[in-house]
């Protein structure tokens, strides 16, 4: 079967702010339809209610928080498939859930990650803010050498060369308070916000339009049409 190339790449969607593991459903939905040829790629937008998440090679020591705490801070912990350690998820930050068949763009997990990791530096670019990528590790800072500031996470799963999960911005300055209840990607490293960073209040909806163009600009001139 040929599916034909899309004038749009991606569909959009925004579930707003959804519980962790009802969005996991809605990503779940939209790679069966991506998997059966029935939709091209998915872009699932959404803000979590408090969660802690572990990766695949998270250690529960890395979560600082006592149970008293997350209590308190209404915090979920929910361990899922995604490759890397542990983060954390507020209302306060823009998740972005890529669902794409790579096999129509380039078989390449490490070209993937980066793409996500240069769509998040453009983005910045347009805020005029320098994004920065750190040798061997994943995920996008800002700052200068020495004193980098983590900005976005990112944390991904394939199956059939069929992405889940996806990225992480930290939009919201209230939400870098409960980054202390844990060691963010397993490591002692300082996180950051664009409200820090620019000073101003910053609406989802601003960020959300400018993530689309970037990824629509970004995946659209990597298209390779393959029969299937």
């Amino acid at each position: 079967m040929m599916i034909t190339k899309p004038v749009s790449v991606f569909e959009a969607l925004d579930l707003g702010l959804i519980d962790f593991k009802k969005a996991l459903e809605a990503q779940k939905e939209a790679y069966s339809r991506v998997k059966n040829g029935e939709q091209f790629c998915a872009l699932i937008f959404c803000r979590h209610h408090p969660v802690i998440t572990l990766g695949r090679s998270s250690s529960r020591k890395n979560i600082l928080a006592t149970e008293a705490d997350l209590i308190s801070g209404g915090i979920e912990v929910c361990e899922t498939e995604r490759g890397g350690d542990v983060t954390y998820h507020g209302p306060g930050s823009m998740n972005v859930y890529p669902i794409i068949n790579l096999k129509f763009f380039k078989k390449d997990i490490h070209w993937f990650l980066r793409t996500l990791e240069e769509i998040v530096i453009n983005l910045l670019s347009d805020l005029r803010i320098k994004g920065l990528r750190l040798t061997g590790l994943t995920g996008v800072w800002t700052g200068i050498a020495g004193e980098e500031k983590k900005i976005a996470s990112i944390g991904i799963t394939i199956r059939h060369w069929i992405t889940l999960h996806g990225l992480s911005i930290i939009i919201k300055e209230a939400d870098l308070k409960k980054f202390q209840y844990i060691r963010p990607c397993g490591m002692d490293i300082k996180m950051t916000s664009l409200e820090t960073l620019l000073g101003r209040n910053i609406e989802m909806e601003e960020i959300k339009e400018i993530l689309i163009r970037k990824f629509e600009a970004e995946f659209t001139r990597h298209v390779n049409m393959v029969n299937s």
